[in-house]
């Protein structure tokens, strides 16, 4: 299982943290620790490592099973994973990269502001990976259809729920569109209230 998606940049800032299992102590400090312990790794070591200081933060495990860290560097964030025997590494090591992909079909080439401005994109295309611990889907094509299509349908909600917007998305092109404006002096004088 997966127990908590984290994303941080070279100084140990957190923009993203997502737990899928209850925390006991500090995230704050958690967080902190899984930098101590993925930060000074040269990059000539393995992307992943037994991590037995993060037990007191995280639910028990079963006997003999250890906590394990997965992560990638990518530029200045760092991509991590918090994973029980159960997953396999590499193929966590997989799912950071389809994530990763994912972000970048998103944002045309992904940096750290947009993971700041855009949270809840973000956080959307991680739930359409993972959900409750389990990866749900790989696909990176399904993932960015399904990011797109709820892109759509939230800007359609949007325009037809704002009478204001400039393209509300329900009349066909070259139809008669009025702008913000004027249907706004139309109201307040009734004219052209039909």
């Amino acid at each position: 299982m997966i127990h908590a998606v984290l994303i941080f940049n070279t100084s140990g800032v957190p923009r993203l943290t997502k737990f899928y299992t209850p925390v006991h102590l500090s995230v704050q400090t958690l967080v902190q620790k899984i930098f101590s312990l993925v930060y000074p790794r040269p990059a000539t070591l393995c992307n992943f490592l037994d991590a037995p200081e993060l037990e007191p933060f995280l639910a028990q495990q079963e006997e003999g099973e250890r906590w394990r860290v997965v992560y990638r560097n990518y530029a200045t964030l760092y991509f991590v994973f918090v994973i029980d025997g159960a997953e396999s590494e590499l193929g966590i090591l997989d799912l950071i990269q389809v994530f990763v992909q994912s972000l970048d079909r998103a944002f045309e080439n992904v940096c750290e502001l947009d993971l700041v401005f855009h949270f809840d994109e973000v956080h959307h295309i991680l739930a359409e990976i993972i959900q409750g611990g389990l990866v749900l889907e790989t696909n990176v094509d399904e993932i960015d259809d399904s990011v797109q299509l709820a892109a759509k349908l939230r800007r359609d909600s949007y325009a037809s729920s704002n009478p204001l917007a400039l393209s509300s998305g329900l009349a066909p092109r070259g139809a008669n569109m009025q702008s913000p404006f004027g249907w706004l002096t139309g109201k307040l004088t009734g004219v052209g209230a039909r």
